[in-house]
């Protein structure tokens, strides 16, 4: 009678387990009966989390209790939104959404008062919340391939950033925020609807790459000429026809550049009017000449 009783037992715990709440099967196998501790990974610097390419429509409500980590991998998943509970993670450095589709970021992400990279690249956002302006400490902000096409005001005060990405977006003019942003020494633009660079793009002192493929702008500002720090200068595909007549103080441009990843100055595939193509022909030195005397005979 022992046997059978424990068999009774048995069958009466399979149907409540059936019964139970099922979770979703990439957070099932995420966890498989493990302590959601368990999954981070302690490093010499950082305390990470990789969830990158689960599958997750959502994200697991035992990520919010995991307070101590300071690198997070959200990567590649087909996450819609992210819950204000982001706001707990107040340790986190490093944060990565990338490859989602995000249409929005919730304003507690300005409670991520020690964040220094975040990517939020090819999602579906077409506005950034102005409380992210109040990570101070962020160096790193990758915004590339969404539908934006403004920034707040306030990323005035994001005076530490260094690189920033705003690549395949829908800017028609380079925010005025971004000119304050003096610790830049890396902005892509490429892949916009930019008309016209302003003048007050000499602001960026620090600024060691620059790029604006492929958007519709038909001039370089002479003031582009001052940024002595400039080794790579990106304006392929668009529609310039003339170039300042300043350019060869930009003396770190050391060729001219025909491979997306080399420094150098890249003018390829533009209108230039004669005779700039045949000059440039003969590489930056040729072209620095012919410059520094069109100026000198003006």
């Amino acid at each position: 009678m022992g046997t059978e009783h424990s068999k009774d037992e048995e069958r009466r715990s399979m149907v409540f387990l059936r019964k139970g709440p099922k979770l979703p099967a990439w957070e099932d196998a995420l966890l498989a009966g493990r302590e959601p501790k368990s999954l981070l990974k302690r490093g010499l610097r950082y305390v990470s989390l990789s969830l990158i390419m689960k599958g997750m429509t959502s994200t697991p409500d035992f990520l919010w209790g995991l307070h101590e980590v300071q690198k997070l991998n959200l990567s590649r998943n087909q996450l819609v939104v992210i819950p204000p509970s982001l706001g707990k993670l107040d340790r986190l450095v490093v944060l990565n959404l990338g490859g989602n589709c995000l249409k929005c970021l919730p304003k507690e992400i300005g409670l991520l008062r020690n964040l220094k990279v975040l990517f939020v690249n090819m999602n579906c956002l077409k506005e950034v919340p102005a409380e992210l302006s109040l990570c101070r400490k962020l160096e790193v902000l990758s915004l590339s391939h969404n539908c934006i096409s403004q920034l707040p005001l306030s990323f005035t005060d994001l005076t530490n950033l260094r690189k920033l990405n705003l690549s395949n977006n829908r800017f028609v003019q380079i925010p005025l925020c971004i000119f304050a942003l003096r610790s830049l020494d890396f902005l892509h633009l490429g892949s916009n609807k930019l008309e016209n660079i302003a003048e007050s793009i000499q602001y960026l002192v620090n600024l060691q790459i620059f790029i604006v493929e492929n958007n519709n702008i038909r001039s370089l500002p002479r003031s582009l000429c001052y940024l002595s720090t400039l080794e790579l200068l990106n304006a392929d595909y668009n529609a310039i026809q003339t170039l300042p007549d300043d350019l060869y103080l930009l003396r770190r441009l050391r060729r001219i550049a025909w491979n997306p990843m080399d420094k150098g100055l890249h003018i390829a595939h533009n209108a230039l009017s004669r005779p700039l193509p045949e000059v440039i022909e003969g590489g930056l030195d040729a072209l620095f000449n012919y410059l520094r005397d069109k100026k000198e005979h003006n």
